[in-house]
């Protein structure tokens, strides 16, 4: 089919038979960009462009140049059939591929049969007619909406956005890496910090800092995702706070319970240098349990006894314990349990 002037392409939500289906964050941006107006013709060129650099494939037949691109709905397909008929002129077609090995969802297929004029003139080869690797140089240097532009044409054909979190990421995946490169140099002029890498074989530019994200995603022009994304973002960092501050009191709380424990099997230890003999069976039994077990919990120690125990009984048995010696002590004038707590003693002490 060819392209018309009529609106039955305008975004609306996906479906899947009679359900309607949940957008994705990407969906959601592409949507958006494809009705960004552009009153310059540079940055419409640009933006073009960079669509048929990241989603076109270039066929060249002795003097006969085609292009062919595969793009994930057709909003993006006709926003790019009205910019190459309205610059220059081009006629494209177009039909509808469905899901495969490749893709879950129909994809939309769109071809251009001469583009020798068309590549020359949006700079995608150079005057001895070879493709141009990077970006055409009239974008690289270009004025600033053209690097919006670039961008923009960028995600349309190749961009996903993840959701907020750890790991978030604005992403284009690029033909190869001096195209990388180039968009790279456009997120500079905007003031966005871009970094290219190299992920199952393919070249990508990957913004991943939360403010940079935000702020590319409101040169392009998707101004309400970008409004989700800030919201999904906030929701996202006050979850992240407040485990971090469960698992900073559940650490305290084991440290604080790690050091009691501690604490009280050198008492333990104590009591039985200084009952020695003297010791109660049942009463010893929790003891050697304590200091032999030391960083275990009342209730892991009342598992450990044979028969086993409530964490009731075991604590009520080493109370007992350090009750008897620490009367001892006092009747024997020597040091009671409770100096032991943080250790033994040195014999200087």
């Amino acid at each position: 089919m060819s392209y018309s002037s009529d609106r039955s392409l305008a975004p609306k939500a996906r479906k899947k038979g009679s359900v309607e289906v949940a957008l994705s964050l990407t969906e959601k941006v592409k949507q958006e960009l494809a009705q960004v107006t552009l009153p310059r013709q540079s940055a419409r060129a640009a933006e073009a462009s960079a669509m048929l650099r990241f989603a076109g494939e270039l066929h060249v037949n002795g003097d006969h140049m085609s292009y062919e691109f595969e793009f994930d709905d057709e909003v993006t397909a006709k926003r790019l059939a009205e910019f190459l008929d309205d610059l220059y002129g081009v006629k494209s077609s177009t039909h509808i591929v469905g899901p495969g090995s490749t893709s879950k969802r129909p994809r939309v297929q769109m071809r251009v049969g001469e583009a020798k004029e068309l590549t020359r003139r949006l700079g995608l080869i150079t005057r001895s007619g070879h493709p141009v690797i990077g970006l055409p140089p009239q974008v690289v240097s270009g004025s600033v909406a053209d690097a919006e532009a670039a961008w923009r044409g960028a995600f349309l054909a190749q961009g996903v956005l993840t959701e907020p979190g750890r790991s978030s990421s604005l992403e284009i995946v690029c033909p190869r890496q001096e195209a990388a490169l180039a968009l790279v140099g456009c997120a500079r002029r905007l003031g966005i910090a871009a970094k290219t890498k190299e992920t199952r074989g393919a070249d990508r530019v990957v913004v991943r800092e939360g403010d940079a994200i935000g702020a590319l995603l409101t040169r392009m022009g998707a101004h309400r995702t970008r409004l989700e994304w800030e919201r999904k973002r906030l929701r996202s960092e006050a979850h992240e706070s407040s485990n971090t501050r469960l698992e900073n009191f559940d650490d305290a709380n084991q440290r604080r319970s790690a050091r009691a424990a501690e604490a009280a099997a050198n008492r333990v230890s104590r009591a039985m240098d200084i009952l020695g003999d003297d010791v109660p069976e049942h009463l010893a039994d929790a003891g050697y349990l304590r200091v032999k077990f030391r960083d275990a919990s009342l209730e892991e120690l009342g598992r450990h006894a044979d028969p086993p125990m409530t964490k009731d009984a075991v604590a009520g048995r080493i109370r007992r314990l350090l009750s008897m010696a620490d009367k001892r002590a006092e009747e024997l004038g020597i040091p009671d349990t409770h100096e032991y707590a943080h250790g033994p003693k040195n014999d200087s002490e």
